[in-house]
This record gives C-alpha cells, sequence and structure tokens, in this order.
C-alpha cells in the first residue's frame, strides 16, 4: 500500500523495511556460521547488552532485555558455563551481582561481527555508489528516528542488523 503524499508507483516504506529486515536477519545469522560456541538469539542478546553495559546488575539487565528475572538468571547461567560471561558480587552493595563479558565472550561478538560485515559489504559492493549513499543516509535518518524510543520498544541486536557495539541493546539512542 502506497504511502499517502507519495507516488502510487512507491511500495509502503514500512512494507519495503520488513523485507529489508527479513534479509538482514538472514545476513545476520551468517554471522553463527562457524563461530564457537553457537548462542540462541537470546544469548546473544544477553551479550550485547552486558557488552554496552558492562558491569551491569542482573535487575538491570532484565529491564534492558525486558525479561523476568528467573529468565534472565537462567540465560546468564548457560552463559556463564559457556565462558563468555562473569557474575561476581558488586563490590560496594553485596546483594548485587555484577554481570561482565569474559575474554572469550568478547571475542565471540568480534568474530560474529567480522563474519556479518564481511557478509554485508559483499552485498554493498554490488550497488551502485549513489544507492549505497543513498541507504546510508536513510538508515542514519531511520537511527535518529529511533534514538527516542524506550529499551522495551527499541529494536535489539539480536533482530537489528548493525555491525557494531552500538547494535547493544543497552545503547537505544544508536541503532543495530
Amino acid at each position: 500500500m502506497p504511502r499517502p503524499g507519495r507516488s502510487g508507483a512507491h511500495e509502503d516504506p514500512a512494507a519495503v523495511l520488513a523485507a529489508a529486515a527479513d534479509l538482514l536477519a538472514v545476513l545476520h545469522a551468517r554471522g553463527q556460521d562457524g563461530v564457537t560456541p553457537a548462542v540462541s538469539p537470546s544469548q546473544l542478546r544477553v551479550l550485547l547488552a552486558v557488552e554496552g553495559a558492562e558491569g551491569v546488575n542482573l535487575r538491570a539487565l532484565g529491564d534492558v532485555l525486558g525479561s523476568r528475572p528467573p529468565s534472565v538468571t537462567r540465560l546468564c547461567d548457560r552463559l556463564e558455563a559457556m565462558g563468555l560471561l562473569t557474575r561476581s558480587p558488586h563490590p560496594l552493595r553485596r546483594r548485587e551481582v555484577e554481570v561482565r563479558l569474559t575474554a572469550r565472550g568478547r571475542a565471540l561478538l568480534e568474530e560474529r561481527r567480522a563474519i556479518r560485515l564481511r557478509e554485508l559489504s559483499a552485498v554493498l559492493g554490488r550497488m551502485a555508489p549513489g544507492a549505497v549513499d543513498a541507504l546510508v543516509a536513510g538508515l542514519t535518518a531511520f537511527r535518529e528516528a529511533a534514538a527516542g524510543l524506550s529499551p522495551a520498544d527499541a529494536p535489539t541486536a539480536a533482530t537489528g542488523a548493525s555491525a557494531g557495539p552500538a547494535s547493544a541493546p543497552a545503547r537505544f539512542s544508536d541503532g543495530a
């Protein structure tokens, strides 16, 4: 359905974006190929959130993820068993537990980003330079428009398309 005020020749921008998001999800999933250990999308969201807010406590992590404490605890249990994050008592508030990435967790995220960048670069390389410029301008405007979303409403890295740490759920003012 064309957007009001636009030529009927153009598709609905939201539908075009949704189709692009589906394609980006496929390219994003390729970032998992060959990366070990394999992590689920939920586990990836946790890793990205912790990366964006190193030392976050479990309650705040649950808020960022939009998850209940038992779910967050189980996710952290699995990630800790995989050697991707650590939990430790807060140095000043003993009842709080801090969550941090391990070196292995950071390496996993960097490896995934490198693979994803390679996949995205291959697609961008097949586009005309002007189309790439227009895409970058449009995505920049989209990110700015999305900057005001609350954490619960903002897109997450696991569903978004950013290649860098700015996609971390704790950094909603940027993008994926």
